[in-house]
């Protein structure tokens, strides 16, 4: 019997904890795709049961090129969770989308390494992001005063290497920022009539939009200045939700 648990947040890079849990139980969930990321956390807030799936794992040891997809979307939808908001650490493909912001994708880009639960039968879905999360997590972010972009395509590379000067400036015809993930979950998501949306936080600028060079240890700088108002972002929507 499914339980009561409508609400699942998958926490990025940045984002491994639930703070806004008064308490919390851990539930481990098998699924036919192995085991999710990390074990899951139910807890209450507000009037209803949220779940919690640290996307890359306790310590972020799992890479991005390595995630467990398919196991963690299948372990929300075995809850029975119907929406899923995530946290996604990006690079920015734009001058005026600066690190720092957020933005809440209204559509991506990622026609290579697309994972599927239809290995063995047809079936095809139009991808898209669910729109009333979408606006609620922008509405959340202005209430903030935090700067959110409410619209912008999210480009998917495979990682996990970052992007060369010349990928960034081709891909910078397709979008706005550059991650390894959202694509992967929303796609999957979809698939398994979820709800999709994800907060994007800008940790950075992509590999040559600035003279700078861009190291992985100056976006991890970023992220923990920015998980900070991501957290308390997450925290206005889902009680806003609730």
């Amino acid at each position: 019997m499914k339980e009561e648990v409508r609400l699942g947040l998958l926490g990025g890079s940045g984002i491994y904890d639930v703070a806004f849990f008064e308490r919390f139980e851990t539930r481990n969930v098998d699924t036919p795709y192995g085991r999710p990321s990390n074990p899951l956390k139910i807890g209450r807030f507000g009037k209803q049961k949220v779940a919690f799936l640290s996307r890359h794992g306790k310590g972020h040891e799992i890479p991005a090129h390595q995630l467990p997809h398919k196991a963690n979307l299948w372990a929300f939808k075995e809850l029975g969770v119907q929406k899923v908001v995530s946290t996604s650490s990006v690079g920015s493909l734009k001058k005026d989308i600066r690190p720092g912001s957020f933005l809440v994708p209204d559509d991506f880009f990622s026609p290579w390494n697309i994972l599927t639960y239809f290995d063995s039968r047809v079936k095809h879905i139009t991808p898209s992001f669910n729109e009333e999360l979408r606006r609620g997590l922008i509405q959340a972010g202005k209430k903030l005063k935090l700067t959110v972009h409410g619209n912008g395509t999210y480009v998917q590379t495979i990682g996990p290497r970052l992007e060369t000067r010349a990928e960034i400036r081709a891909l910078s015809t397709y979008g706005e920022v550059v991650g390894m993930t959202v694509a992967s979950e929303a796609t999957l998501a979809n698939e398994l009539d979820l709800g999709y949306a994800s907060l994007c936080m800008v940790d950075n600028y992509c590999h040559g939009i600035e003279e700078e060079p861009l190291t992985y240890e100056k976006i991890v700088q970023n992220q923990k200045k920015n998980a900070r108002n991501a957290k308390e972002l997450i925290s206005k929507f889902v009680g806003e939700t609730a």
